[in-house]
């Protein structure tokens, strides 16, 4: 099996030490090198992680025909530019999340869609745990799924942190708000027709620092969930049935090292004494999703998600943002 070729723009911590090490784990995926404007940083980065190649400007990784994927975790007011030159230089994208700064801004990425792969890096997706717990609740374990519940929340304050910067896609809704939406979205299998929201602004950043959101999914499925960029770190997702509730834990940044565990509890007691735990061995959702997108760019597998499943998640933060001026349900976009 002949490798693909990875190379990463930016030197962004996500990337530095989350996804690249796990890429470098992969015997499916070689990591050629980063990139940064700053050629020095670029170097002291590749020197770090053992890369080859240090890109003293983005253009010049985009450029290198022994590219086969280009990471791009760049600010998300970058996302699309970014991607868009890429994907124009033949290059196939995995792009951090959310994959714009609307949904409008997506469909710039259409044409170059049809030639080159392009997706979403919602590692989660890809998580033994997650497609494990759905297929608990596809057989039945729990009933059937009405509400879905999740929490997610860390404490940022910097000033210079892009995720305090507005006008760079920056406030909880975007960074991690997009995480209970794809939990909805994968374990209900649907998609909301409707969202209301709560949004508390700082007064200095303008970012949203806490907001609450309400998605009806139809038919009896209800997705609840808050997220803040100004409380202690949590993170919770609870998938409650007819029969039982399924709970992960921690859904979101799973330690690559340790087992991953689901527990599905009937509520015969309150303190849980007929709860059954599901353990599943450590795996690093990271790496697998740097080797679904890596199948899909070799042609041995179906790409798992395209920009039209990005545009629905956008959709769905575009309407929940509408609803904090509103103040009332808007319906989620075609």
């Amino acid at each position: 099996m002949k490798k693909t070729v990875w190379g990463v723009l930016s030197t962004a911590r996500i990337g530095v030490k989350k996804v690249i090490p796990a890429l470098m784990q992969s015997d499916e995926i070689h990591v050629k090198g980063i990139a940064s404007r700053d050629a020095t940083a670029a170097r002291a980065a590749a020197d770090t992680l053992g890369l080859d190649t240090a890109y003293g400007a983005y253009q010049d990784l985009i450029d290198d025909p022994e590219i086969d994927v280009i990471y791009n975790p760049l600010p998300n007011h970058l996302h699309v530019p970014l991607t868009l030159e890429a994907a124009r230089a033949g290059k196939h994208v995995l792009c951090e999340k959310p994959m714009a700064l609307n949904a409008a801004e997506i469909g710039q990425l259409s044409e170059v869609a049809q030639t080159v792969h392009i997706m979403e890096a919602f590692m989660v997706r890809h998580s033994l745990q997650w497609l494990e717990a759905r297929r608990l609740i596809r057989e039945g374990s729990i009933g059937t799924p009405r509400i879905i519940q999740s929490q997610f929340s860390y404490n940022n304050t910097d000033p210079a942190n892009i995720r305090n910067k507005v006008e760079w896609g920056g406030g909880g809704l975007m960074d991690i708000g997009c995480y209970p939406i794809v939990a909805g979205r994968f374990f209900f299998e649907a998609d909301p027709v409707r969202v209301m929201a709560l949004i508390s602004r700082d007064k200095t950043f303008g970012t949203d620092t806490l907001t609450s959101g309400l998605l009806d999914f139809g038919g009896g499925r209800q997705l609840t969930f808050a997220v803040s960029t100004a409380l202690a770190p949590a993170q919770s997702v609870t998938v409650y049935g007819d029969k039982a509730r399924l709970s992960l834990s921690i859904p979101f940044n799973q330690p690559p090292d340790a087992p991953q565990v689901i527990t599905v509890d009937d509520g015969q007691t309150f303190i849980g004494a007929t709860a059954v735990t599901h353990t599943l061995q450590p795996s690093n959702q990271y790496q697998l999703m740097g080797e679904a997108f890596s199948r899909a760019v070799r042609g041995e597998a179906p790409l798992p998600y395209g920009i039209q499943d990005a545009a629905i998640n956008m959709r769905i933060i575009d309407a929940l943002f509408r609803s904090e001026t509103s103040g009332r349900w808007e319906a989620v976009a075609a």
